[in-house]
């Protein structure tokens, strides 16, 4: 954290001559809890209720012109149970210029590339925050320089990417974690800069028609950490994550027609092994107004693909795998959502399904419900690590 805010210092310098009226400020506050349905793997892994509290404050800024903005958006969450857990960062915090045909964003940003919905390869810019969830969804805040042309033929994103991130894991006593614990503090880097080695990223993005596409290319140090089996000095085992050089090329397309949505995600990597590739494609078909209150469900199903050398680059539970699953929009004033699927392995049939539900409660209050099971997992699958950590989340949240 020391050394991020190092790096935002000039954005933080800009924020100092702005009065305060000027800001628009935002927020929540929310608690969780989970209960996890079956006992521990682990004697040391908490038995049942995980409760935790968190938050987040957003700041933002315009200019009159429009052309100047700061943004700012710290999270903080408390967990009973976990210190690793326990955590603090800054999403975002950077100045923007935004100008007719070039956009200029100077501090820590998020970032999403990507199309399909069962797995985001191409999303490579940001860390995941590994304690918040097992799903990659939550990432961490990216120092970075950022510089878009937005052009007639297109648009085209340039990244400097100056500091890396490590990934968090879950400690010693938390559920969805590896037999053997992951040692943040003892990782591994291909380049003698460590952390500090800058990487570089581009992308282009356009619309042709009913096309969203996007072609990218990333060289620097990859989020994706290899594991590998190791000693604490003590006589207990641990596992070291090892950050890699890589280079990847990857290319998103969205098609759009009617009722039907077509998504395609796929990558080509070198540097963590031999050279693999990884895809996800498939389709979303919505019935629209299936009920007389203008409800919408959504048919969704993709095929997850990845050639990876499991023991040479960071392992993958998606080598043959298929997602399917139905999203239901009330279109209500409560803006009721559900969203239920699974990923089956095609070869041994382990499956880990998931069920996301949110309703908002009056002007200010939402409620979210959260399931994560496994079900028929095979001892060689790593999905095995959380084969008895099957659980259900429950979670309100009040907004500023």
């Amino acid at each position: 954290m020391k050394h991020l805010v190092n790096i935002l210092a000039p954005a933080m310098i800009l924020t100092s001559h702005v009065s305060a009226q000027e800001w628009e400020f935002s927020g929540d506050v929310g608690v969780e809890t989970r209960a996890f349905i079956e006992a521990p793997a682990y004697p040391e892994q908490l038995k049942t209720y995980q409760p935790s509290v968190f938050g987040n404050v957003e700041g933002f800024f315009e200019s009159e012109s429009g052309r100047h903005q700061i943004v700012f958006n710290g999270f903080a969450r408390a967990d009973s149970q976990d210190n690793e857990r326990t955590h603090a960062d800054i999403r975002e915090a950077y100045y923007r210029y935004a100008g007719d045909e070039i956009d200029v964003l100077i501090g820590a940003g998020k970032v999403f590339w990507g199309k399909a919905e069962s797995r985001h390869l191409v999303d490579i810019i940001n860390q995941s925050d590994a304690v918040e969830d097992i799903d990659e969804e939550d990432k961490l805040g990216q120092p970075m320089v950022k510089l878009s042309l937005l052009k007639d033929w297109g648009q085209l994103d340039l990244f400097i990417l100056p500091y890396f991130r490590e990934r968090s894991f879950p400690g010693r006593n938390e559920r969805l974690r590896f037999p053997v614990f992951v040692d943040t503090d003892k990782p591994i880097y291909d380049d003698p800069n460590e952390e500090w080695h800058t990487d570089v990223a581009a992308r282009y993005s356009d619309y042709i028609g009913d096309w969203d596409f996007g072609v990218s290319f990333f060289h620097g140090t990859s989020r994706e950490p290899l594991l590998i089996p190791a000693s604490d000095g003590g006589g207990s085992s641990i596992l070291r994550p090892v950050y890699g050089q890589i280079t990847q090329t990857s290319l998103d397309a969205q098609y759009t027609k009617g009722a039907w949505l077509w998504k395609f995600e796929g990558i080509m990597r070198e540097g963590q092994g031999e050279t693999f590739s990884a895809a996800v494609g498939g389709f979303e078909y919505t019935f629209f107004g299936v009920t007389e209150n203008g409800a919408d469900v959504g048919v969704l199903l993709e095929y997850l693909y990845d050639d990876r050398d499991q023991l040479e680059a960071p392992a993958t539970p998606f080598e043959h795998d298929v997602f399917y699953g139905t999203r239901l929009a009330l279109n209500d004033i409560q803006d009721t959502s559900l969203l239920i699927g699974a990923i089956s392995d095609v070869k041994d049939g382990s499956t880990s399904a998931l069920i996301e539900a949110d309703r908002r409660l009056g002007q200010s209050w939402k409620a979210e419900l959260e399931g994560r099971f496994f079900i028929n997992v095979d001892e060689n699958n790593i999905l095995s690590a959380f084969e008895q950590d099957s659980f259900l989340s429950l979670r309100f949240t009040r907004y500023y």
